[in-house]
């Protein structure tokens, strides 16, 4: 079994064993060898029987079909329907997959290529690898090791309308460092780092510390999100490897819906605020006050947060 995907998300398969080769693509990417005509020749060669496409977009459903693939399975929709020799239509509300959780999306397209059902729980691993790292950047920062630390994750690759404002997230760390006796480490990737230092410095206490001047990588956010006790995150990755790792999460939302992202974990947490304009879907807030994350208070998500921790036996 062949995985097409994106360089960045080569590390997120690390330790598990479903893909036999993983194969990276980026149609905007330098190196020839990573765009889309070096791809449909590799798809030529290994003249596949069956091409599960995952992404809805029309691309993709091209490029199998310029790839030579015999099947080619995946959602009509984009007007790529003509491509697709196993058209699936949409479980969701009216014909949008919008109001069908991704996950279920997925495993119906699992199960139009013959597989059984599966649970919709998140699976992912960590290397020995992926474990030093996270040991390492621990003793650096010089984090508890008794698994009292909390994961904060301010990220949002959608756009920023989806981040909760970076003076929250410092208040919510310093209360969890000062009234629950844990650690906080910030987590972030390469374009997060701002943010990341930004809650660190609006916390103002030595127990909270970010990654942001360590390496950073899928690799380094597993290991870490493995040794942390629960997580509090916006929309974003990183809450989906936490619930794959079995942690606890409280996620942020504003402009998206629980519903589209649900992604069943040990326990999850969804918190969103009850506005006219809320589940809008965009980038940037229209209406120019970003209500549903800035009104989304501290007090609000800190006593979650304290609820999981004596749930997962940590008396705060």
């Amino acid at each position: 079994m062949v995985g097409i995907m994106r360089p960045n998300l080569g590390e997120l398969f690390s330790g598990t064993r479903w893909l036999d080769e993983q194969w990276l693509f980026d149609p905007r990417a330098g190196e020839r060898q990573l765009r889309q005509w070096a791809l449909v020749r590799r798809m030529r060669r290994a003249r596949f029987d069956i091409v599960l496409l995952f992404p809805n977009s029309l691309r993709t459903a091209a490029l199998a079909w310029l790839g030579g693939a015999k099947e080619r399975i995946g959602y009509v929709a984009d007007g790529r329907g003509p491509l697709l020799t196993g058209k699936v239509y949409s479980r969701g509300i009216n014909g949008s997959p919008a109001a069908c959780p991704v996950v279920e999306h997925y495993l119906a397209l699992a199960e139009a290529v013959g597989c059984p059902p599966e649970s919709p729980r998140l699976e992912l691993a960590c290397t020995e690898v992926e474990q030093e790292v996270a040991h390492a950047i621990w003793q650096k920062l010089d984090l508890r090791t008794d698994g009292r630390v909390v994961a904060l994750n301010s990220s949002a690759a959608f756009g920023w309308a989806k981040l909760w404002p970076a003076e929250h997230f410092g208040e919510l760390a310093r209360r969890l460092a000062e009234r629950t006796d844990h650690d906080v480490l910030v987590i972030c990737g390469p374009k997060e780092r701002r943010i990341a230092r930004q809650i660190v410095r609006h916390a103002d206490h030595r127990r909270v510390v970010s990654l942001a001047d360590q390496q950073l990588g899928l690799s380094t956010t597993k290991g870490c999100i493995q040794r942390s006790r629960l997580m509090v995150s916006t929309d974003s990755g990183p809450r989906h490897i936490a619930a794959a790792l079995g942690k606890p999460v409280i996620t942020l939302f504003g402009p998206t819906m629980p519903i589209w992202v649900a992604n069943p974990t040990v326990r999850s947490v969804d918190l969103q605020l009850d506005l006219d304009c809320i589940g809008c879907a965009k980038r940037v807030c229209p209406l120019g006050h970003h209500k549903c994350m800035r009104e989304l208070s501290v007090e609000m998500v800190f006593r979650e947060v304290v609820k999981l921790l004596e749930e997962n036996g940590s008396d705060p």
